[in-house]
């Protein structure tokens, strides 16, 4: 699965109106790289007045609806379908690529044994970040967070706002699974890394990587700086990673879990203890407060999704999330 040269699709799926602007952003910023896309495919999700709008409106880009179910998998899924390049990237209807962006993942295909690779997601606060805000759960608002590799990396699954896989990989496997992922504004996520999963069981010589070279900016709205939204993140990837684990085993679900909870969020308690006491400021005992309240809600979310699994199929508890 190498060849000289490679040609990248972009896929941005989106479903509402009222991220317009955001749209034509991550659109725009998609089709002024340096290295050009051969093409940038809309998936608009069961919406048709926004779908209307995309064709009419942004005239440079390929623009199709959702033929799966509703819900961010489904998109991407109609998005693969109509790509013709040989590498696919995804990138979020809220995120701005920055302008070497194609060229940083596109780089590493030269390597018959990169399958995928994804780069570094950078939070755009509405003002200053948070105080409170640990960056070592910047996940919540979809970006890359402190913990994960500085330099490129090898790593288990890549971050859904900014990734790319050889086309070639969903002409083998059933791509994103329906049933997992976000629907709508349901913070339910990890389509991803049960995708990549199950691209390294299917491949296991593959390598995913990390390069932080390949930046894009996420849109981070006021409603996701609060703490009402922290902790309700926070609860639905607990349930996400139950329902992972139940697909691809606890083993590969929680991984790089593992490391995380026992020396990542660790040093990051101490970090923000440590921050407190020289620079007297409660922001730093705040981090730390946030990172054990988050690692609580996250793991009670497991839990609670760990034991409906057993009283319910896959589809009862998916409702029961959304619900």
């Amino acid at each position: 699965m190498s060849r000289d040269t490679h040609e990248l699709s972009v896929i941005i799926c989106t479903y509402t109106e009222a991220r317009w602007d955001d749209l034509v952003d991550a659109v725009s910023s998609a089709l002024r790289q340096r290295q050009p896309p051969r093409e940038v495919v809309v998936v608009v999700d069961h919406n048709p007045a926004l779908f209307t709008r995309v064709r009419r409106d942004l005239r440079d880009v390929v623009a199709i609806e959702n033929v799966e179910e509703r819900g961010l998998s489904g998109g991407r899924n109609s998005g693969v379908r109509v790509a013709r390049g040989d590498v696919v990237a995804f990138l979020d209807d809220d995120a701005v690529a920055a302008p070497d962006w194609s060229e940083m993942l596109l780089q590493h295909y030269s390597d018959a044994r990169v399958y995928g690779v994804g780069g570094a997601i950078e939070p755009m606060w509405p003002g200053a970040r948070p105080g409170w805000f640990p960056a070592e759960f910047d996940w919540v608002v979809g970006c890359t967070y402190r913990g994960l590799p500085d330099s490129t990396s090898a790593v288990r699954n890549l971050i859904g706002c900014n990734m790319s896989f050889r086309r070639a990989v969903f002409e083998e496997i059933d791509g994103f699974r329906n049933g997992i992922g976000r629907v709508g504004t349901r913070p339910i996520g990890c389509e991803e890394t049960e995708l990549c999963i199950r691209v390294r069981k299917r491949w296991p010589a593959c390598v995913l990587l990390y390069e932080p070279g390949a930046r894009v900016g996420h849109k981070v709205p006021e409603a996701r700086t609060r703490w009402s939204y922290f902790r309700s993140r926070c609860y639905s990837e607990g349930l996400s990673k139950a329902l992972v684990s139940r697909l691809v085993g606890a083993s590969d679900g929680l991984a790089s879990e593992r490391a995380y909870t026992l020396r990542t969020l660790p040093a990051g308690v101490a970090r923000g203890l440590g921050a407190t006491l020289s620079d007297r400021s409660l922001h730093g005992i705040s981090r730390a407060g946030a990172i054990v309240a988050g690692l609580s809600v996250t793991t009670a979310g497991y839990v609670v999704g760990t034991v409906s699994q057993r009283l319910a199929p896959t589809g009862a508890l998916r409702a029961r999330a959304l619900s």
